[in-house]
């Protein structure tokens, strides 16, 4: 469908009426349509077809090529990016009203990889039946040791201890101490990969010594709930998306989802008469439901009533609020968050979708919930990785603290047997009254022996 200006002047009004909906001011669209008149004027000047030129290329084309009416040249860089922008809209619109228009960035085919490195792949995936990212994550480690390897004129054949520490070490500058970890359990599958396809005599994989990483070495990432509340306060007083990120948001502090079990919601998941939110897990795939809160109820409402783009075709729940309104993705929410952490003054070193799921984990544990259920709800499969919450539930701690024996000197006493045993092996233990010699008493200057009954503290 060739569109001109006749047709442009048909649309105008309904654009207009979408492109408020989608929050755009009305100065922003008198200047977008000033644009797209000045395409159109362009294509028929060129005597291009206008649909198919509304598309990625084809505005940049146009901006490049425009000759601006005052300078009588080029336009600059900004005004280029307004025309992209604005025929961005102007196609997302007409398309809403039923004409048709060519995709506008259209997906890019994916690289081909080199023969090793698909080999390689074909056997992560169908004899290990490793996730898609652990796989991508595989391949780009992969692929930067045969380019040190490459860099040091090595076949895969040739591979030395050497090579393996010059690898660990190069990433020892920019990545942190359990990214390196990470990425030499990727070197060890695929030295063993090399190894059992006969590209590689010796078994190397041992030879990479990576950084230690203990289990859970660090306490997770908790909030104090009164600073998650003025976080969520602070979304609710947004002007700009507030309805949306709040009811994100209030789901991650209410429920402990990940960023990924909220972003994946679609309008069919929100079972409204029966009260239940059907979710799934990004990792496994495993379907499971949760009770619709009435408080999270009514925050979904009022974003889908509000504010959510009416004008698209996806089904997922949160959109961004730019056009094209595309689903969001976990970095747009973690922007968020910090944004309105620091609106309301809540100052911590890490924070993002993750600290909300662990401050609702850690809080189910100081209400006393069982652990079994808490490990069902956070999609745990194994209770060590439950298990990491008890040890900041601080009000839990509290009650299984034990008293530590006191006496006459202050000296504070955690194991009487302990005590019993490190004074014997300096010869300052009476066997005889069970307690500290006299030795003991004149080394730390007390001139008297007080009385002491080790019973009273075992």
């Amino acid at each position: 469908m060739n569109l001109n200006l006749d047709t442009f002047d048909q649309y105008k009004g309904e654009v207009a009426r979408i492109w408020q909906a989608s929050d755009i001011s009305p100065g922003t669209v008198y200047v977008y349509f000033n644009w797209v008149r000045r395409f159109y004027g362009y294509c028929k000047q060129q005597r291009l077809e206008t649909t198919s030129q509304l598309t990625l290329i084809g505005a940049k084309h146009f901006g490049q090529c425009y000759t601006g009416p005052r300078k009588n040249g080029p336009v600059r860089a900004s005004s280029c990016l307004v025309a992209k922008n604005a025929l961005h809209a102007w196609a997302f619109a007409i398309s809403a009203l039923g004409v048709s228009v060519p995709e506008w960035s259209p997906a890019q085919p994916p690289i081909a990889l080199p023969a090793l490195l698909s080999q390689y792949c074909e056997f992560r995936r169908h004899h290990r039946g490793v996730a898609a990212g652990t796989l991508k994550r595989d391949i780009e480690v992969a692929g930067s040791f045969l380019s040190l390897l490459k860099s040091r004129s090595k076949s895969v054949s040739r591979i030395t201890a050497a090579d393996l520490d010059a690898f660990v070490k190069e990433r020892t500058v920019h990545q942190s101490r359990r990214t390196i970890a990470t990425a030499c359990t990727a070197l060890r599958s695929f030295l063993r990969f090399l190894r059992s396809t006969g590209r590689q005599r010796r078994d190397l994989a041992s030879c990479v010594i990576a950084p230690r990483v203990r289990i859970m070495e660090q306490p997770a990432r908790v909030l104090p709930w009164r600073d998650v509340k003025r976080i969520l306060a602070s979304a609710q007083q947004s002007k700009s998306s507030g309805k949306r990120d709040f009811a994100m948001l209030l789901m991650m502090a209410l429920y402990g989802l990940g960023a990924a079990e909220v972003l994946a919601l679609e309008l069919d998941d929100i079972k409204w008469q029966s009260g239940i939110v059907a979710l799934r897990r990004p990792k496994t795939g495993v379907h499971f439901e949760l009770p619709l809160l009435s408080p999270i109820a009514k925050a979904l409402s009022a974003y889908l009533q509000d504010e959510r783009p009416r004008y698209v075709e996806t089904r997922r729940i949160f959109l961004s609020a730019v056009i094209p309104h595309k689903p969001l993705t976990s970095g747009g929410i973690r922007h968020r968050i910090r944004e309105y952490a620091e609106k309301a003054g809540v100052a911590a070193k890490v924070i993002g979708a993750h600290a909300f799921r662990h401050t609702h984990a850690s809080r189910q544990v100081d209400a006393g919930a069982n652990l079994k259920v808490i490990s069902d709800i956070l999609g745990h499969r194994r209770p060590s990785s439950t298990s990491v919450y008890v040890r900041v539930a601080l009000r839990r701690l509290r009650e299984v603290t034990l008293p530590v024996p006191k006496w006459k000197h202050n000296f504070k006493v955690a194991s009487a047997v302990n005590f019993e045993i490190f004074l014997s092996s300096r010869g300052t233990w009476d066997t005889a009254t069970r307690g500290p010699s006299l030795l003991f008493w004149s080394s730390i200057g007390s001139c008297e022996k007080p009385r002491w009954n080790i019973g009273s503290c075992l």
